[in-house]
């Protein structure tokens, strides 16, 4: 199993100059890039649920995504790269 992506990995991605002065906010990316990951999956249980890679990557793209324009978060699924990643990993599926 993988784990969720670290802050320093966040930094090279979206490119920080200066990661000690946006260390805070990082975090918070990270941890909002998480829990977007962990809804969309649906009935996450933190004792039992574990990230592999392609949520790993999953949540390193929903930072990406945050990072460019937060309202793009808001419509993730529609991104091919994030809805790719989470491919196979749903667990609620809304009902229409």
């Amino acid at each position: 199993m993988a784990d969720w992506p670290t802050t320093d990995e966040i930094a090279q991605v979206i490119d920080i100059g200066d990661q000690a002065a946006w260390d805070w906010n990082i975090a918070q990316l990270r941890e909002a890039a998480i829990y977007r990951v962990k809804q969309d999956v649906g009935v996450w249980d933190e004792l039992v649920d574990e990230p592999d890679d392609s949520l790993s990557r999953a949540a390193m793209r929903m930072c990406e995504l945050i990072a460019e324009r937060p309202e793009a978060a808001t419509a993730g699924t529609n991104d091919p790269t994030y809805a790719r990643l989470l491919y196979g990993h749903r667990k609620r599926f809304a009902i229409s």
